[in-house]
């Protein structure tokens, strides 16, 4: 049921235009909305987010409170201004928002005067996220608005202020709101913690990370704590990469004095994090940990401190550290939205993973985790992206969800393209997609991957990410739609490129991995595409494959590959007559007729030589060659064996329609038609359809009735037809 919902949802946002009417200003409202569930809206509301279609116009349908009534609210890093905020979710009876990162210039203070101008969401609303604004209170007075505060908002309860400018005097108004549980104020401007006596007795969760402006002595700071006797959990760890040597030294005193301290400090507490504050000894944890019997989570990431002894034996003790694996997944789990500890642990989750031989399908979701919610940290993606590639490799990924792989693949094509100039993101995201399971089976936006990979070829010559950057083109060019191998072919540069990797192979005259796949990226390339044809044989492709074809002669492998090529580039007519050299022609007749060449070589010489000899007004060399050239067409092929390997796919058989014309020679008609039967006893469903649709197989019933078609090519076609009839009565 959730995921039909889920399926109803996405459709409503991408069917929204239609959906939807325009007020005078431009913004949207639903046609004929029915009322939907609570719930529904809800989610309708967080799918925008999702789709990142939500902005000032289209968060305007929620302006009809009555059929889309909201409760949990997320507008979560999206692009929506005051006036529309205030329209569209303020006259809801909130209980929850989540206004984080919002863009559009939308401030703490626009928020809560919104708020608070709906009497309902006064009493109502019990969580508030603003994480990441600015509070921006003058602004209220300077428009002349009403002076209002949180403490307006009675209901709150739990109330996220992170990385804001919050000051002193704000958070004495927020002290007073009487049912206050759950506080942080991370990364903000406050600098004493007095004003929290206020609410100490309500108050259940604090947290203070990297409160830079804290000027409170440790003396202080412990009296406050000491009051506080309804809190259970206390975030006061540190940004241990921004603090500078000599920085800190009071808030290392305090946690000092309250590791050693006495349990009347904080007697509800079940949960510490000091993770960040460094040298901290294990002596203090130990001593920390034995007082307080019911300590649930500790965090001690990047102390020193992880490793104590006392940890381990502590069975439901949650800790985040470096210490060994539990730990360090706890850090990446828990800190997702801070970089400094992300950044911690995927080091360590890297030397955990170095020699990883089983799958962990869990600890790859972390390390995904982590990279969405720092895309523009370089260094979470450096280590992340390495991280990715040792929980991935060999066959570790096969076994892992596919949808899993897909999103690993996704966050790889992410760094690639937002860290081009990188030359070890690349190597990780490179390392990691050259895998033949993760190319071939695993679903994802293969265009984007080559043109990356492409892009990346411009500006380095790194000999061993060349030659895994050639196989990754290769293999994904195959993979490419018709309409993107076109958009890639025109691309003169990869053509160039992959030439020039031939080119450089070829004077060695070693035949290795690089040389196979540049050849078989140029012969995907070309296929059914006139203008990458045109393109190789305007960067002089076929100098080159001449040479190649020759020099070559004993490794069908690159054999097959060459003449690949040239058949591709004889199926487009007005490209041709560039084949029109009788040494070359007379080079492929020699491989078509020599029984003891690898029959696969044979096969694309004699498509080469049957696309050249079908346009005889086109012919421009000898009449005799001409005439060889058919009649050894069609003795070679009758001395060829089935093959049961899959030699060839082919993306039409629209380059077949003319062989197949009555007209024709036998040759030229049987080498088409044993091509076709060739393909369609390896995948009969894909390619009967395909005949049918490319009126293929309505040429082969017209020669197997027509009474002078050899009785080589009316067999064969007898035998495709019946392949068709069978796959059709299934």
């Amino acid at each position: 049921m959730d995921a039909l919902c889920d399926l109803c949802l996405a459709q409503v946002c991408c069917s929204l235009d239609a959906l939807c009417s325009r007020r005078a200003d431009g913004s949207m409202c639903l046609s004929r909305a029915p009322v939907f569930p609570q719930e529904v809206a809800d989610q309708l509301l967080l799918k925008m987010v999702k789709k990142k279609i939500l902005n000032d116009t289209t968060i305007r349908i929620f302006q009809n409170c009555k059929e889309l009534r909201l409760r949990r609210a997320s507008i979560r890093c999206c692009q929506v201004s005051a006036q529309a905020f205030r329209l569209a979710l303020c006259p809801h009876r909130l209980q929850e928002l989540d206004a984080s990162g919002v863009l559009g210039g939308l401030t703490v203070a626009n928020i809560v005067s919104g708020l608070a101008s709906n009497p309902a969401c006064r009493s109502s609303l019990r969580r508030l996220s603003l994480a990441g604004l600015r509070v921006d209170w003058e602004s209220l007075e300077e428009d002349g608005g009403p002076c209002v505060g949180f403490s307006s908002l009675q209901g709150l309860r739990t109330l996220n202020l992170a990385n804001t400018d919050l000051t002193d005097a704000v958070l004495e108004d927020i002290c007073t709101l009487p049912r206050l549980e759950s506080l942080d104020i991370s990364c903000s401007a406050v600098s004493k913690l007095t004003a929290l006596l206020d609410c100490k007795n309500t108050l259940r969760s604090l947290t203070t990370h990297r409160l830079q402006q804290l000027d409170m002595s440790p003396g202080r700071m412990l009296f406050v704590l000491g009051q506080l006797h309804a809190v259970r959990h206390f975030d006061f760890s540190e940004d241990h990469l921004a603090v500078n040597a000599g920085d800190g030294r009071d808030g290392m005193e305090t946690v000092r004095q309250l590791l050693d301290g006495s349990p009347q400090v904080l007697p509800s507490l079940v949960s510490l994090d000091i993770s960040g504050r460094r040298r901290i000894p294990e002596a203090a944890v130990r001593v920390f940990v034995e007082a307080r019997g019911a300590l649930v989570f500790l965090g001690l990431l990047a102390t020193g401190a992880s490793s104590c002894d006392i940890l381990s034996s502590k069975r439901n003790l949650k800790v985040t550290g470096e210490a060994n694996e539990n730990q360090v997944c706890e850090a990446l789990r828990r800190y997702r939205d801070r970089e400094c500890f992300i950044r911690e642990a995927l080091v360590h989750l890297y030397n955990l993973t170095a020699d990883i031989d089983k799958p962990r399908p869990d600890m790859l979701e972390l390390v995904l985790s982590g990279m969405q919610s720092h895309p523009t940290s370089l260094q979470v993606h450096l280590v992340a992206t390495a991280c990715v590639f040792n929980l991935t490799t060999q066959d570790l990924a096969v076994t892992m969800p596919v949808g899993l792989i897909s999103s690993a693949v996704a966050q790889l094509l992410y760094a690639m393209k937002t860290y081009p100039n990188h030359q070890q993101v690349q190597k990780n995201c490179m390392m990691a997609l050259c895998s033949d399971y993760i190319l071939q089976d695993v679903p994802f936006d293969k265009y984007l991957a080559a043109t990356l990979v492409i892009n990346w070829l411009r500006s380095h010559e790194d000999a061993p990410l060349q030659r895994m950057a050639v196989a990754v083109i290769s293999i994904l060019v195959a993979k490419l739609s018709t309409e993107e191998t076109a958009q890639l072919g025109k691309d003169v540069f990869i053509m160039k490129q992959m030439l020039a990797i031939v080119q450089q192979k070829a004077m060695t005259g070693l035949v290795d991995s690089t040389l196979k796949f540049a050849l078989s990226a140029l012969w995907n390339l070309t296929d059914e595409m006139p203008t990458a044809a045109r393109n190789f044989i305007e960067c002089q492709g076929l100098e080159l494959y001449e040479e190649v074809l020759e020099s070559y002669y004993a490794e069908p492998s690159v054999q097959q590959k060459v003449l690949g090529l040239l058949n591709n580039i004889a199926e487009v007519e007005v490209l041709q007559a560039d084949l029109m050299e009788e040494d070359l022609l007379g080079h492929v007749l020699s491989l078509l007729q020599d029984s003891r060449v690898e029959q696969g070589v044979r096969y694309f010489a004699g498509g080469t030589l049957a696309q050249l000899v079908s346009r005889p007004e086109a012919w421009t060399l000898g009449s005799q060659l001409r005439s060889t050239i058919v009649e050894q067409l069609h003795a070679s092929i009758m001395t060829w064996t089935q093959l049961e390997r899959e030699m060839v796919s082919y993306r039409s058989f629209r380059p077949f329609c003319p062989l197949l014309q009555a007209w024709q020679p036998s040759g030229v008609q049987l080498w088409a038609a044993w091509a076709i039967h060739l393909v369609c006893i390896q995948n009969a469903s894909h390619y009967s359809n395909m005949m049918e649709k490319d009126g293929v197989a309505e040429l082969l019933r017209a020669l197997a009735a027509h009474p002078d078609t050899h009785s080589d090519v009316k067999g064969l076609s007898d035998g495709i037809l019946r392949i068709v009839e069978q796959h059709q009565s299934l």
